[in-house]
């Protein structure tokens, strides 16, 4: 565990919860600002079970959740009894996937282990495009997450961060194709920082709001709520 928000009312949609974050990930999205969880998690100081433990128990009343972040975490092994000690304290648990490891969140779902997915979705659901973020499989991995996401009884999100270079209205065309009849869909407005995974999308200006509220008012109808976050 390489960091933690103790409060947000912004990460778990109607939920005072607390983020987690946890160090690693097996993309290389060349936008993520998250750079030293991603290429160097050693770096960072580390929080323990026990001091976690003891935050849990000091804010019941309080918080709502807890939201698993990274870095991407089901890479770890023992996500699933990570999160079954979560809910021990009595909280909803929303997890942060890249949607890579379609089998263990088919597990977490089965188990009752998250309550909410939120599904990034870098590109349209094919290797050829997420390459760019993964020499894995990458877009038919997503896809089989997005499928069970969909067939599930489980709250979810799916979203998209456009980046100018790396995605076009053609492109969220056709994700919002691949990802009809969901729940929500969100296209998120990307943001140059100091310091990201790759330092040429330091200087990338965003692309002006209009354009995706555009965007949105196109594909809003394959989707029961679809937003642009800013």
């Amino acid at each position: 565990m390489k960091g933690l928000l103790k409060t947000s009312l912004i990460d778990y949609p109607g939920k005072v919860a607390a983020v987690l974050f946890l160090g690693g990930c097996n993309f290389r999205c060349p936008y993520c600002y998250n750079t030293d969880l991603v290429l160097n998690p050693s770096s960072l100081p580390s929080l323990t079970q026990e001091e976690l433990s003891r935050f849990l128990a000091s804010r019941k009343g309080w918080l709502d959740g807890v939201v698993i972040s990274g870095g991407e975490p089901t890479i770890h092994e023992n996500l699933p009894q990570f999160l079954a000690w979560i809910k021990e304290f009595g909280y909803a648990v929303k997890l942060d996937t890249n949607g890579s490891n379609p089998s263990m969140l088919q597990s977490l779902i089965e188990r009752e282990l998250v309550d909410y997915v939120a599904l990034d979705v870098k590109a349209p659901l094919v290797h050829e495009r997420y390459v760019t973020f993964s020499q894995l499989n990458g877009g038919e991995e997503v896809r089989r997450a997005a499928e069970i996401l969909m067939g599930s009884s489980i709250d979810y999100e799916f979203r998209t961060t456009v980046v100018p270079g790396l995605l076009s209205r053609e492109d969220i065309l056709m994700i919002a194709e691949q990802l009809k009849g969901a729940k929500r869909y969100y296209l998120q407005q990307f943001r140059p920082s100091e310091k990201l995974v790759d330092p040429v999308f330091c200087s990338v200006r965003p692309y002006p709001l209009e354009f995706l509220q555009k965007l949105r008012d196109e594909i809003s109808a394959y989707f029961k709520v679809c937003r642009v976050r800013f």
